[in-house]
């Protein structure tokens, strides 16, 4: 099984180094269940159109240690819900990169990225090729491999069911 390339518009663009992700859906909301309540309190604060304005696909992009903090996971449930596809970004906080990563969510970490787009640019993640293609500038910047590990269990769509393939590889072997 091979990833599919990722297509989509920068929805948004967190410039801030050590970005929590609660921020993105405030961290008085954070213990909000209903996806559909958490996901329009999702960018409030920094655009109160960003739920009209995302589409299916678009993915945001962050600086250096993006994740840092408490890495909750209601913040990319909204973005996820509300059509996010991924995050590419600067770096990960290894506890946010090892939470979604097993939650299936692809994350590219890729130097460079915050000066390399512009909010709305279309991107192309093209993982064979270890490329973040900018089709608004037609420009490329690489983008650090996965392990094998995490690219076996995005391929999967996360912790769960790379668990239940390996257990029924397991148990054919």
């Amino acid at each position: 099984m091979a990833l599919m390339p990722i297509k989509g518009r920068v929805a948004w663009i967190f410039t801030e180094e050590n970005f929590d992700v609660d921020q993105i859906v405030g961290v008085k909301n954070i213990k909000i269940t209903d996806i559909g309540e958490l996901s329009k309190l999702a960018m409030q604060s920094y655009d109160p159109d960003f739920a009209c304005a995302v589409k299916a696909g678009d993915v945001v992009v962050g600086a250096g240690n993006f994740g840092y903090g408490h890495p909750h996971y209601p913040p990319l449930r909204a973005l996820r819900h509300l059509g996010v596809s991924a995050v590419v970004a600067e770096s990960f906080s290894p506890g946010f990169w090892r939470g979604e990563i097993s939650m299936g969510t692809p994350l590219i970490a890729c130097p460079g990225i915050t000066t390399f787009v512009h909010r709305w640019d279309e991107i192309e993640v093209d993982w064979e090729a270890g490329l973040v293609r900018n089709r608004s500038s037609n420009a490329t910047l690489p983008f650090e491999s996965l392990s094998s590990a995490d690219r076996d269990m995005l391929e999967t769509g996360g912790l769960v069911p790379y668990l239940k393939r390996a257990i029924a590889e397991h148990a054919t072997a």
